[in-house]
């Protein structure tokens, strides 16, 4: 059988993303890739959830945690099975970010849904809207196809806001793995290259009108009307982020998307 023709495992397709194949594998795996486009997007929104993981994670990784949580220490006392037990979880904990010691020993709520929407969203804005070759994987000219696809895997109709009136075009979209499912993301651009994002996904939390958050060097309006959580993210600047979440705000509300996508 030829290399290009076998079934591709899904360790394979895990040491794809983490680029741990062989040069010829690799290719052979792309090209079994294109013609498999379900799993496509799979591989794809594990490659994004990594780089989100990078992102808000790496430099936590590079810390020396604790003393109570030194491996070595731990290792001095336990051997065999209860080492590597000790070694899976505090590998786990970075990995998640919920180790105590990564809060500075602050003790804090479980953050609800639209919290947790809204930090993800402006995390994928840092990261997505300074590719200059691959800032989505569906190009705007695509729209009909864009929204009917995100609107498939979230599991919802989804609407992508016209937003020319304020001065933006539509980028284009990708899937990106979100606190409640599959989220979608939608980009825009504004004619002296300034980006706009618009982040979505289900929630069960209640509805709610535009609030405004800050992050680092931009910020969001978000809300959630009919099951979904949006998040309008950009620079910081209220007044014009305002304007172009209240425009999005009005089209989703006045007119939903029709059940069925």
């Amino acid at each position: 059988m030829n290399d290009r023709d076998r079934i591709v495992s899904e360790d394979e397709l895990n040491a794809y993303v983490d680029g741990e194949l062989s040069p010829a594998r690799r290719d052979a795996v792309e090209t079994w890739l294109a013609s498999h486009p379900d799993e496509a997007a799979k591989v794809a929104a594990w490659r994004t959830q990594a780089e989100l993981i990078r992102a808000r994670y790496g430099a936590v990784a590079d810390e020396r945690p604790p003393q109570r949580l030194d491996i070595g220490r731990l290792t001095r006392r336990r051997t065999g099975v209860l080492v590597a037990a000790a070694a899976a979880a505090i590998a786990a904990f970075l990995i998640g970010g919920v180790a105590g010691w990564v809060a500075r020993g602050v003790e804090a709520a479980t953050p609800s849904d639209l919290s947790r929407f809204t930090s993800d969203a402006l995390d994928a804005y840092r990261l997505y809207t300074v590719e200059v070759r691959h800032p989505v994987e569906v190009p705007g000219d695509q729209r009909p196809h864009l929204v009917e696809w995100l609107s498939k895997r979230v599991g919802s109709p989804l609407r992508a806001p016209e937003l020319d009136k304020v001065g933006l075009k539509l980028v284009g979209g990708r899937l990106l793995p979100g606190p409640t499912g599959a989220t979608a993301f939608f980009m825009y651009e504004g004619p002296s290259g300034e980006r706009f994002t618009l982040y979505c996904g289900r929630t069960g939390d209640q509805e709610t009108a535009l609030r405004y958050t800050t992050g680092e060097q931009n910020a969001a309006y978000y809300w959630v009307d009919r099951n979904l959580a949006y998040v309008l993210s950009g620079p910081a600047e209220q007044d014009k982020l305002h304007q172009i979440a209240q425009t999005a705000y009005d089209q989703i509300d006045r007119h939903p998307p029709a059940q069925g996508g």
